[in-house]
């Protein structure tokens, strides 16, 4: 038993029925002699319409438009073109001339593709390709901010020579490298941030994201969707795309939470939840996203009374506080504020190309001073008296006074319980128990005895928070 020939077990007919392409095949005349399945499939043409007819006369008859039958037979080559069938469909057509011994064209088969898969799929391309466009872009700038954060290097700031400065600077060497949470406390301006980026610095992590939040800068309705980020369409007015949240985003290096006793209470199980199993769940999302993050927190708020309050929850306060670090304000280390006056001068001299100095009375002026906003207060007092000084002034201890607008009776620089300062502290110390006590600021006015104005405006002196 011999083996078959593939033309005895297939003739092309059958083998037809499975291209998924038309076939048109035509004689040497021009006459059609067979269409495929797939031809009557694309071209909404039937066998019986076409077979049997010259394509001259299919043509005539407005079957289709730009055959290349007749191109192959006069050229005895391929011939690429598009034709229109009459249903409107767009084909793409490939024929090609089939010799016989003699060199003679004897048959002419045409390759018919519809045009309307190619478009579709041209236009899901083109589709997909400005997605990806817009995906990179997010993905580039994404990339940008984030090289940004693991690029970040604190400067080398000088922070005081006083022995509470060395015993705290001893304390964050000792835990940096420690994945310990972090709680910074101190009054506003006493250099929080600045010490948290030593923490930083000379942790393991220090060549990872350092992301930085303030807490009390952002809406409490949007700060879960900042911290955690969420989906697409999570809510009204949600990005399209979504958001990483600013927790993802520190991954792998360390994140600060800012001003941590300003977060809303129905909140404040979510970020317990995210610290203690170390992941989060985007806004509108179901997926959990596993984190490896150093947390620090700083406050100028009394935790331990919000907790008695009810306004913080105790157990958060513990997550966060297992190692404390209190910043002490810049009049409990008065002899911080010549070295980091000089140190500041020396930056903003160079920074507006100026020679100011302070002399010797000025100077003691200087340190007398209580400093009530602390290091921050220090530092923009002296950029205000470079800008406002002429270029090679000597500041002396009346110069002093008028730029920190102290009276000249030596009242306010007297040594730590100065008048100013008692002053200044017993003020705060009754708006704060009065806000306490009473909940608002009306109320607490009407207890003060003040215009609820004048409340709201020594507060902000006083850089009390109120609502």
């Amino acid at each position: 038993m011999t083996d078959k020939s593939l033309s005895e077990i297939l003739n092309f007919e059958e083998i037809g029925r499975y291209i998924y392409d038309g076939i048109y095949i035509t004689d040497k005349n021009g006459k059609t002699l067979y269409v495929n399945k797939s031809y009557e499939r694309i071209t909404g043409l039937k066998a019986e319409e076409v077979v049997g007819y010259h394509v001259v006369d299919l043509m005539e008859r407005g079957v289709y438009k730009n055959g290349v039958a007749s191109e192959v037979l006069k050229h005895k080559k391929q011939v690429n073109s598009v034709a229109e069938i009459r249903n409107g469909v767009t084909v793409l057509l490939t024929g090609n001339p089939i010799f016989n011994s003699n060199g003679d064209v004897e048959a002419v088969v045409i390759i018919n593709r519809d045009m309307s898969d190619l478009l579709k799929i041209e236009k899901e391309l083109n589709s997909t390709k400005e997605k990806m466009k817009i995906v990179e872009k997010e993905e580039l700038k994404h990339k940008k901010n984030l090289e940004n954060l693991q690029n970040y290097q604190t400067k080398n700031v000088f922070l005081g020579d006083s022995i509470k400065i060395k015993s705290i600077m001893e304390m964050i060497h000792h835990i940096a490298d420690l994945d310990v949470a972090v709680l910074l406390t101190g009054e506003t301006g006493v250099g929080k941030e600045v010490f948290s980026d030593e923490i930083y610095k000379y942790s393991h992590r220090n060549n990872q994201p350092f992301i930085k939040v303030n807490c009390a800068a952002i809406p409490g309705e949007l700060l879960e969707a900042e911290l955690f980020g969420y989906e697409k369409g999570a809510f009204t007015g949600a990005s399209s795309k979504g958001r990483t949240g600013l927790f993802e985003l520190a991954n792998k290096g360390t994140i600060l939470l800012d001003e941590i006793g300003e977060i809303p209470l129905e909140l404040q199980s979510k970020l317990l939840r995210a610290l203690q199993e170390m992941e989060i769940t985007k806004v509108g999302g179901t997926e959990s996203i596993k984190l490896d993050i150093r947390i620090i927190a700083a406050t100028n708020a009394n935790l331990l009374q919000l907790v008695k309050k009810g306004e913080f929850r105790e157990d958060l306060y513990y997550r966060l506080n297992v190692f404390p670090l209190d910043i002490p304000p810049l009049r409990e280390r008065r002899e911080d504020i010549e070295p980091l006056t000089k140190k500041f001068l020396q930056d903003y001299n160079s920074k507006y190309k100026k020679n100011i100095e302070l002399d010797q009375s000025g100077f003691y002026c200087w340190k007398k001073y209580a400093w009530p906003g602390n290091v921050r207060e220090l530092k923009n007092v002296i950029e205000r008296m470079v800008i406002i000084s002429k270029k090679n002034a000597v500041i002396g201890e009346q110069e002093v006074k008028k730029i920190i607008n102290i009276d000249m009776d030596e009242t306010a620089v007297e040594e730590e319980g100065g008048l100013k300062e008692i002053v200044n502290n017993l003020e705060r110390d009754l708006i704060k128990q009065a806000l306490i006590s009473e909940g608002s600021t009306r109320k607490a006015a009407k207890k003060l005895k003040i215009p609820q104005s004048t409340l709201v405006k020594k507060a902000k002196r006083l850089e009390l928070n109120v609502h």
